[in-house]
């Protein structure tokens, strides 16, 4: 067999194609069980994890060498789905009112994937965690801007730091449900509600 690489054709064995779909496999069926298992337990063992997926803890760590490198590939795999969400989202017409939109998507994002946010922020930098969420937060970034310039978002303070305040509230009312501190169903509008405290002008 035969395979495309750059403008070269490249042989591929039989053997090393159903080991590329094999490994393929095995990395999917692990993902998905670790987003099952975090979403049960933060602080869920990559043993727990192994044994969701079906797989030997060998075959796990060959994929991944360790648990944060396997939570980095989750959150990853998780804001990618987010996206895809997030993206059909109107952001045309008014900013204020489509902030609130996206505020809302964002929060059932985050309420579905808290325990991952939980366990990220145990295994993973803060500046690891701010280049996972470059996509989302351009997408932010670019409300902003665009509100700003029409005189509905304040302008005394930095665009990235209302960027990063609102990914802030957004995380913390999640951990603030986790701990049991705060009920799910009043979260969209406290968070919407401090957002637009954070953002518009008086």
């Amino acid at each position: 067999m035969f395979e495309k690489r750059g403008q070269w054709m490249v042989h591929r064995a039989p053997g090393e194609t159903a080991r590329r779909a094999d490994a393929v496999r095995n990395v999917e069926s692990i993902i998905g069980a670790a987003i099952t298992c975090l979403a049960r337990d933060p602080n869920a063992t990559m043993a727990d994890i192994a044994k969701e997926a079906g797989l030997g803890r060998v075959t796990l760590y060959g994929h991944f060498a360790s648990r944060p490198a396997l939570v980095d590939a989750v959150v990853a795999r998780v804001i990618e789905q987010g996206e895809l969400a997030l993206a059909e989202v109107d952001v045309d017409g008014d900013p204020r009112a489509t902030l609130n939109r996206l505020i809302q998507s964002s929060w059932h994002l985050v309420d579905q994937s808290r325990a991952v946010v939980v366990a990220a922020q145990d295994e993973l930098t803060a500046e690891r965690i701010r280049q996972l969420h470059e996509g989302p937060a351009a997408r932010v970034q670019s409300l902003i801007e665009r509100g700003r310039e029409r005189g509905d978002f304040r302008t005394d303070m930095p665009v990235s730091w209302q960027v990063a305040m609102l990914h802030q509230i957004l995380h913390g009312a999640g951990i603030e449900v986790s701990a049991g501190r705060l009920d799910p169903t009043h979260a969209p509008e406290l968070v919407t509600r401090t957002v637009s405290a954070l953002l518009e002008t008086r």
